[in-house]
């Protein structure tokens, strides 16, 4: 079993042009000290007004797991999986009780007392003129924290795969938020030991899709 003491991290430009999303899994477990520092660096992630909205659920239960994986179209992944990281997402984030968030930021230097004072009026401003919006807004910040773990993991000798097929009311279900309706699944990533490389699918080139100014512009890099 890989333990996090065996491990060289990867360089993060490293572990970007290596990482693939993996299909297949060993069962082998996730020692409890590396998942500790996956949890640790996804939740490092930024997010709008730092209201950290994603609620994430490590599903590692055996039968919670099959259930997962049959919220998903029976992808395999799941089960195969030590775990799997559901990003849900809180649309009323920024609605809730700020004081642990703006405490904290002024425990570490982070914020002074204007800045405080700043957003406890801008962030339920902000949050109340999303309207229909705040739930889009809340999916992209938990979705940069899953590309955090996505790549923490790949740092960290672990392999992760992005899932996008699944069914949100089943997969509430699973993780207990049927009564939620402000909470949306953002992402699933199952993570784990790959049981087989994937090789690179390579990309487009830059002028196909990246541009200078204006989407007419084609970068030439």
């Amino acid at each position: 079993m890989t333990t996090i003491t065996q491990i060289q991290p990867l360089d993060v430009p490293s572990a970007i042009v290596q990482r693939r999303s993996i299909k297949t899994f060993k069962s082998d477990p996730i020692a409890p000290e590396l998942l500790k520092q996956l949890v640790e660096l996804t939740v490092a992630a930024p997010s709008s007004f730092n209201v950290q909205s994603w609620r994430i659920v490590l599903v590692q239960d055996e039968a919670q797991r099959a259930a997962l994986a049959a919220a998903s179209w029976n992808q395999k992944q799941i089960v195969q999986a030590p775990v799997t990281f559901v990003f849900a997402a809180d649309a009323t984030a920024g609605e809730q009780d700020l004081t642990p968030i703006l405490e904290k930021a002024q425990e570490t230097g982070a914020w002074n007392e204007a800045t405080v004072g700043y957003f406890k009026n801008a962030v339920p401003q902000f949050q109340a003129g999303l309207g229909d919006k705040r739930r889009e807004y809340a999916i992209k910040d938990a979705i940069i924290a899953a590309t955090h773990l996505v790549l923490a993991a790949e740092s960290l000798g672990l392999s992760t795969c992005f899932m996008n097929g699944w069914i949100e009311d089943q997969v509430k279900a699973v993780i207990g938020a049927t009564d939620n309706p402000d909470l949306a699944i953002a992402v699933l990533v199952p993570v784990g030991y790959a049981a087989e490389p994937r090789l690179n699918p390579g990309r487009l080139p830059y002028d196909y899709n990246v541009f200078v100014d204006n989407i007419n512009n084609p970068y030439q890099g």
